[in-house]
């Protein structure tokens, strides 16, 4: 397994080992002990799987309080897939940081619990997995507009496909301070 720190502290790009054959390929999406080797330890309680078209944007969500952190990859097809620091006092506050995961390059991106998440498909089709930290809570459940500007998201989909939910969520200088995750250094 590669580790790589992307422009955000935290965020982790990780490429797992593949063991690749004629008959297709074999690879450990999460190994608990290959974690903890090299100083990663999220303790996963859910883990859920979403199916999208192309040009499908889903976020950008977050959970504040019961905050989730996130071990995403996809399945099938490609995504575009964005991890924003929402953390109040962060010096990082606002800032995004993105990565193309595929089925084809394996790539998964471990996302810390403070920060917002998103994706738009690029593929036809694209089959999404993701492992949370925290259960999904209804009365936690946030977003923050896909298109803020204070963020400046550079999406590869201009008109993307998206839920009234995520159509219509608070740009980020709209969200109350108790609604947003705080930084702890």
């Amino acid at each position: 397994m590669k580790i790589s720190q992307t422009d955000l502290p935290g965020v982790l790009l990780i490429q797992p080992r593949v063991f690749a054959d004629a008959r297709g390929c074999f690879y450990e999406s999460y190994n608990r002990s290959a974690f903890v080797e090299v100083g990663i330890d999220p303790h996963f309680v859910q883990s859920n799987v979403s199916e999208s078209v192309r040009g499908v944007l889903r976020g950008l969500h977050y959970q504040w309080p019961s905050p989730q952190g996130k071990l995403v990859s996809v399945l099938a097809g490609e995504v575009y897939d964005v991890a924003v620091d929402i953390r109040r006092g962060s010096p990082h506050f606002g800032c995004w940081t993105a990565a193309i995961l595929s089925a084809q390059n394996r790539r998964q991106l471990l996302i810390p619990e403070g920060f917002a998440h998103g994706f738009v498909t690029l593929s036809e089709h694209a089959v999404f997995a993701y492992q949370c930290t925290a259960l999904y809570d209804r009365a936690a459940d946030a977003g923050i507009r896909w298109n803020d500007g204070r963020i400046g998201i550079d999406w590869p989909v201009a008109q993307p496909l998206l839920s009234d939910k995520d159509a219509n969520a608070p740009f980020l200088d709209e969200i109350p301070g108790e609604r947003l995750p705080e930084y702890a250094a």
